[in-house]
């Protein structure tokens, strides 16, 4: 009788050393959810820059005053007739 409840302790020992230390734990499900929970993290400030791309996009497409403002600022190119004029702070 005792060899069996000895059986048993032991038994129980390994089940709960693999609870919380082996593969499928208690810890690695943690890990797990915290590797999930920062990936979705990421993919939202993703979807949000790809909503951003897709609006300027459709802004690019639709009309020649947002080229016309890229081109300005981003080149630094004027119009016809107008007059640049460069500021230089001491």
């Amino acid at each position: 009788m005792k060899v069996i409840w000895a059986l048993m302790a032991v038994l129980i020992l390994l089940l709960q050393v693999r609870l919380w230390v082996g593969e499928g734990s208690f810890a690695q499900v943690w890990s797990l959810n915290q590797s999930i929970a920062e990936q979705r993290a990421e993919n939202a400030s993703l979807a949000a820059r790809n909503d951003r791309l897709y609006a300027e996009v459709l802004n690019l497409r639709s009309g020649r005053d947002a080229i016309e403002e890229r081109a300005r600022v981003n080149l630094g190119l004027i119009r016809q007739g107008e007059t640049f004029f460069l500021v230089v702070e001491p």
